[in-house]
């Protein structure tokens, strides 16, 4: 984590040093890192094309031969060979995001580190005396920079953003309104992914249950217990990032809810252009 923390930093503070504003840094940030991983973004959006395509074979082989798992299991192995794919790619995917979820995270709490690549000596000397005046944070050297920027120009990053302090705490300061406007913003972005991944899934939910009920005797009950099961259990997933985010949004610096947000807004616009390419294709195929 914190090797990619620190390319990360290296990355920021180049833009940094030629925008002069930590938000505005931030969020050509979240395009450049949004168009790096774009390559492996398509490559993973093919593959779990093919795996849903796998998929409907995989619920007819349910059907099929529920009652041999042996049998099942040893179709199931030689169906995944077949295609060549793997039934753990999904996962290469969900590592990369909780890495690049993790490093930016480290990246914003710890700018001075990271980001400015202050010496640890001087960051360890602020942090006494701020700790010798009874001003302790969750966030030291975010609390360095609000408090010896004006002292030290080598601690000094502009966290002023649209009449909005990235620096801030929301659970730190909630009497003032301002610090709820960005981890918002991301909430709404959030769920608004979360619908359209759930309306996506659906759709093609539908037409599995269809091409499997033509396959199997007459759309046995088993199998319609098991797409509603698979459903609910995507749902569950898709719920279960978003809400551990939301709590880490209160407690962190507002600077990682404008990355996430960026980020949400940047995957909305992804997800449609790359699900309308993907179908064309299909349809033309």
């Amino acid at each position: 984590m914190s090797f990619l923390a620190n390319l990360f930093g290296y990355v920021l503070n180049f833009i940094y040093n030629y925008i002069q504003n930590y938000g505005w840094a931030i969020i050509i940030f979240s395009v450049l890192l949004k168009l790096v991983i774009l390559p492996f973004t398509i490559k993973q959006q093919r593959t779990m094309k093919k795996t849903a395509k796998i998929q409907e074979q995989m619920k007819i082989l349910q059907a099929k031969y529920k009652n041999d798992p042996e049998k099942l299991n040893r179709e199931t192995l030689d169906l995944y060979k077949r295609e060549k794919v793997s039934p753990f790619s999904g996962c290469l995917s969900a590592i990369l995001q909780l890495l690049i979820f993790l490093s930016v995270f480290y990246l914003v709490s710890r700018p001075l580190t990271y980001m400015k690549k202050v010496e640890p000596s001087v960051i360890e000397k602020y942090r006494t005396e701020l700790t010798e005046k009874g001003e302790t944070s969750s966030y030291p050297e975010i609390k360095i920079i609000e408090t010896k920027a004006n002292e030290d120009e080598n601690v000094s990053i502009n966290m002023g953003f649209l009449g909005l302090d990235l620096s801030k705490v929301p659970m730190q300061n909630l009497k003032d309104f301002r610090v709820y406007i960005i981890p918002v913003l991301y909430i709404i972005t959030t769920f608004v992914n979360i619908k359209l991944s759930m309306l996506l899934t659906q759709n093609k939910n539908k037409k599995d249950k269809q091409v499997v009920e033509k396959k199997t005797k007459d759309g046995e009950e088993t199998t319609e217990e098991q797409l509603e099961s698979m459903q609910q259990m995507t749902n569950s997933m898709n719920y279960m990032m978003p809400i551990m985010s939301v709590a880490i949004a209160l407690i962190a610096p507002l600077g990682l809810s404008l990355y996430w947000f960026v980020s949400n807004l940047l995957q909305l616009l992804e997800r449609v252009i790359m699900n309308a390419v993907f179908n064309k294709k299909e349809e033309n195929a």
